[in-house]
């Protein structure tokens, strides 16, 4: 009899897919772990999902627990792959998509043009009827000229419909009854309503999200039916859950149907699974960064609790506005900057790096696939940080000759020989991964000398020294599997949705009551769900935020609320808010505050994997040592540094840098004088002096 519980997490990036497979001896308790990367497949993403899961050796007939996290939504957005999408909307307001923002990053272009809507005009369709802010009906539903709306739809082609009224996040009955009248008439289309993915205001926001969600809807709903089907063919029969830019996991059918919500499914997982690690580990505060093929995004995670937004904009740039998604996003940072990140130099001679990328096709010089372009990855590679013998886990041999063409070309532009053109490329990658991790702390009232940066995807152990020296941050961390941590990161994620609703209150003491009810209400709504996926209520748990502002302010602060709301506990709240406001503008009012809205958290677990320490062995980090050789650490100089088998590592093993650790995934360069320790989870913590 099986005895053993097998947990897989795939993650599709934009170069590869991941796998990380937990099999679990249910007597022993002991944790078989397998990873595994394999070429990401466009379009046909659900390929390369089964290829990791062949590569790996994973039979998909004995998984029981299946986390899965994607990039088909933004990359259906970014790559205006998406549907013809047709708008319902309030009489007299077809034109919010085309106003959009007053927000003109460009402020001085005098030709500036609006991002284009996703939705033509002549598809912005009308229908009377009008709530007031307060949810009350002012002008009743009107659907007599609805059949007719649907016969244009039809003739153009659209093949989704997005319902965005005014002030339905009040009270959302006119969109309810709008969206069940056009199933009714037309059941074969795709159709989505603001109220289905968000209660908050801000009417433009609101109305352009549930056009993308829309436009993604066709494509996502595909590309996960046939997933399913691809491991049912294969005698799957476990459950799956798909990872959502909110840190949690929900299920196939729910992110079928308003797929917008895991347009960051990827990144997520990664920082949910730092800030796991930072509470298995002790470090409740971390700087988490994720440096994968094309990007580098980087989040802050304070007392472990990963910072949820709904302020979220694609394709925004120095140049355009770009398009808002409010959808409950982790709060992060991305720049393009990754292992594949292209260095070149400009008509003034000066280097850069990114964000233009040589992706998977034909990706770095050094992949020998045609690829003529310097990049990070062959920088690190020409100074001995990368080992040319063991590239890709020793699964590709190296191209030594193109990459020394491609950082001849560059070195030629600048006037310098290679190898001064390879130190140039670190030297600026890192210095635009210092700044980005500036964005989401010093920026933000954090001193990253308080924090533990942790380190991962498969570029990240290889810049994170340097990048921790130059904040001054405790220590860094690289997590045990690093190159394939966002997958391990969906394995401790919750069935988790968020409910945000707009609903404006002084906070004094006689609104208790009234903002009481407000998260009682919400509550049961989650309930409600939970219990149609046969989740009871007593495995559902809440965290409740408040969004706070001074009175006449336009954003708000989120404050979390703990426990039941009473006259007695407002005044503490509104202490918790002057706090919060001060931390992060450095000062605070002498002025009313009200509450603009709650953020209500409902998680339940759902097959999270329960970490088990191991113990010290005693075996010297000497047994690990499998070569030496010269190593250019780019602003220090070149060392003979001492090379370890990551495989090898074991609890308790310590040593003191130069240092490279090595296995199929991941390469961590040590910098002299920083002292190595590897924990009980396998973790590698770095400290910065000896």
């Amino acid at each position: 009899m099986d005895k053993s519980t097998i947990r897989v997490a795939t993650d599709v990036g934009g170069t590869f897919t991941d796998l990380v497979c937990f099999e679990t001896n249910s007597e022993t308790g002991d944790v078989k772990i397998v990873t595994a990367k394999s070429d990401t497949t466009p379009p046909n993403f659900e390929e390369g999902v089964l290829n990791v899961l062949k590569k790996g050796n994973v039979d998909p007939a004995g998984i029981d627990f299946m986390a899965h996290g994607t990039t088909v939504v933004i990359n259906a957005l970014t790559e205006r792959k998406g549907v013809k999408v047709g708008l319902i909307t309030t009489k007299g307001f077809r034109d919010t998509l085309e106003l959009a923002r007053g927000n003109r990053p460009d402020f001085f272009n005098l030709h500036y043009g609006k991002p284009k809507p996703f939705v033509e005009r002549r598809l912005r369709q009308e229908i009377p009827g009008r709530m007031t802010y307060q949810g009350e009906e002012m002008v009743p539903l009107d659907l007599s000229a609805l059949p007719s709306i649907l016969d244009l739809f039809r003739k153009e082609g659209v093949e989704a419909v997005a319902i965005s009224f005014l002030h339905s996040y009040a009270n959302p009955s006119h969109e309810q009854a709008t969206m069940a009248e056009v199933k009714k008439l037309w059941p074969e289309v795709a159709v989505v309503s603001s109220h289905q993915i968000t209660r908050e205001w801000r009417e433009y926001e609101r109305t352009n999200t549930a056009v993308l969600s829309a436009y993604v809807q066709p494509a996502a709903e595909r590309y996960l039916s046939h997933l399913k089907d691809g491991l049912i063919k294969q005698d799957f029969d476990g459950s799956i859950y798909i990872m959502q830019s909110n840190c949690g996991v929900d299920t196939i059918e729910s992110v079928s149907a308003i797929p917008i919500t895991m347009v960051e499914s990827g990144p997520a997982s990664g920082f949910w699974g730092a800030a796991e690690l930072g509470r298995l580990i002790g470090e409740k505060d971390v700087l988490a960064l994720d440096i994968g093929g094309t990007t580098a995004k980087c989040a802050l995670i304070e007392g472990g609790e990963v910072r949820i937004m709904t302020d979220y904009w694609i394709e925004r740039d120095k140049s355009s506005a770009g398009y808002p998604i409010m959808v409950p996003v982790v709060d992060l940072v991305e720049i393009g900057n990754g292992g594949g990140s292209i260095a070149w130099v400009d008509d003034f001679g000066k280097l850069h790096v990114g964000p233009q990328s040589a992706g998977a096709m034909p990706g770095p010089a050094a992949y020998g696939r045609g690829g003529v372009e310097a990049t990070t990855t062959d920088a690190n590679l020409w100074l001995g940080r990368i080992n040319k013998d063991y590239f890709c886990g020793g699964s590709l041999d190296a191209d030594m000759g193109a990459v020394e063409t491609a950082l001849a070309k560059v070195g030629d532009k600048l006037g310098v020989d290679k190898d001064e053109a390879a130190r140039g490329i670190i030297r600026i990658a890192n210095n635009n991964m210092v700044n980005a991790l500036k964005l989401v702390s010093l920026n933000r009232g954090h001193d990253p000398r308080d924090f533990t940066l942790v380190a991962f995807g498969g570029g990240g152990a290889m810049h994170a020294v340097a990048l921790g020296k130059e904040l001054g941050v405790k220590k860094v961390v690289i997590p045990a599997g690093a190159s394939v941590f966002s997958a391990w990161g969906m394995m401790m994620s919750d069935l988790r949705r968020d409910y945000f609703v707009t609903h404006l209150v002084d906070l004094a003491k006689n609104a208790a009551n009234e903002i009481e009810q407000l998260f009682t209400q919400s509550e049961a709504v989650a309930l409600k769900q939970f219990a149609t996926e046969d989740i009871a209520a007593d495995r559902v748990k809440f965290l409740r935020y408040g969004k706070f502002r001074y009175q006449n302010q336009e954003h708000t602060t989120e404050v979390l609320i703990e426990g039941a709301i009473t006259d007695a506990s407002i005044a503490q709240i509104t202490e918790n808010f002057h706090a919060a406001y001060e931390h992060e503008y450095t000062y605070r009012l002498d002025a009313p505050v009200e509450l603009v809205g709650i953020h209500l958290v409902a998680a339940a677990e759902v097959g999270k994997l329960e970490m088990v320490e191991k113990p010290v062995t005693g075996t010297p980090a000497s047994e690990a040592v499998k070569s030496e050789r010269k190593v250019d650490y780019a602003t220090q100089g070149i060392f003979d540094a001492k090379i370890y088998d990551g495989d090898k590592l074991e609890p308790g093993m310590s040593f003191v840098g130069p240092a490279i650790i090595e296995d199929s995934g991941t390469t961590v360069v040590v910098d002299p004088e920083c002292k190595v320790e590897v924990d009980g989870y396998s973790n590698i913590h770095i400290h910065l002096q000896a």
